[in-house]
């Protein structure tokens, strides 16, 4: 991100009236290859291909924040790949993490089987490091910085670690271990995400995403993921903290201010105008239209309609920074992104 983007951005979680509306998406893996036209497997193995693809999207969209911005990433493989597990990899696909506990019962021996990764050398982590450090100096000449450290939630990890039926099952059947669990996996995110902040002093916000906190209940929302996310926000001094979660969002979103989110990420699913209410207008809000069906699958003019029909009936439009109920899908094209931004003008 360019230092206006940012600026921008602090601007619209601070609460200040922007006219017009920003408009900002997460980028990543499921599309920057296809949009630029490379394989899977060239732009997760090569700097230049990586480097290449995001520069195009900001050169191709200048009025339009990309968040995190320039993400090295190896999609879903990424942290569980710290813990052990076998990732498989496609010429065009996303590549796969196969889970490292066999099944719910692991559990009960779950202090013999999961040990906390280092960072520093575990799994593909520093290879991600690497990458950004590569990066640095083409990003300054670009104008941009990097500017979050970013990782998968505790909760997703988890069901990556276990398979998510399992997962969502040992919460019921082995609470206390399930809290081993996460526990493990939250002092990992701790240092995982301290190392970032500590090698890019550019940085100055957190993202991390994580669906499996819309898979569950209340009760369990408050018991098991909530006290892991405060933690994690709350243990660095970052102007953003940033949470992505677009599946079920109504049961974690009176939790965020609390835990500590001024940013928040979800689903199409739900409204802006109910976002605010559940949050109590305490956080900025990043959505809202269908990714797949609409910005992806629709026509231009559809998407602009979309645009439109997302902010009506919004009295207060603080806070709000349009965008898609997710991250940015497959197969998105760029005449859809000129028209959803045309659209906010």
């Amino acid at each position: 991100m360019t230092d206006r983007q940012w600026e921008t951005l602090l601007r619209v979680i601070n609460g200040e009236q922007l006219n017009p509306l920003p408009a900002a998406f997460i980028i990543d893996s499921p599309w920057l290859p296809g949009w630029y036209g490379c394989s899977t497997l060239d732009y997760f193995s090569s700097d230049e291909v990586w480097l290449a693809a995001n520069r195009k999207a900001v050169e191709s969209f200048p009025d339009i924040m990309f968040l995190p911005g320039f993400w090295a990433e190896y999609g879903m493989c990424t942290e569980p790949s710290a813990f052990g597990a076998r990732c498989s990899w496609s010429e065009k696909n996303l590549p796969h993490a196969e889970k490292i506990l066999a099944d719910v019962d692991a559990l009960a021996n779950i202090r013999d089987l999961l040990h906390k990764p280092d960072p520093r050398v575990d799994g593909l982590l520093p290879f991600i490091l690497n990458r950004l450090r590569r990066s640095e100096a083409a990003l300054q000449e670009m104008g941009h910085a990097h500017r979050f450290a970013v990782a998968r939630g505790p909760l997703n990890i988890a069901s990556f670690l276990m398979g998510t039926t399992d997962f969502l099952m040992g919460l019921r059947l082995y609470p206390a271990e399930s809290h081993y669990l996460l526990e493990v996996v939250t002092d990992f995110l701790i240092d995982w995400t301290g190392l970032q902040l500590e090698t890019f002093p550019t940085m100055d916000g957190i993202l991390l995403l994580d669906d499996i906190v819309g898979f569950i209940g209340p009760e369990d929302c408050a018991e098991f993921m909530m006290p892991y996310f405060k933690r994690i926000y709350g243990e660095f001094d970052v102007s953003v903290k940033f949470l992505h979660n677009d599946a079920e969002g109504r049961v974690c979103a009176p939790l965020l201010p609390e835990i500590g989110v001024n940013l928040f990420n979800f689903s199409f699913l739900h409204s802006f105008k109910e976002m605010k209410e559940l949050t109590g207008n305490k956080v900025a809000l990043l959505g809202q239209i269908p990714p797949r069906d609409v910005l992806a699958a629709g026509s231009p003019e559809e998407v602009a309609a979309a645009v439109k029909a997302s902010l009506s009936g919004l009295d207060d439009t603080t806070r709000i920074i349009p965008s898609c109920g997710g991250g940015m899908p497959q197969d998105v094209p760029t005449d859809n992104l000129r028209a959803f931004a045309t659209a906010l003008a």
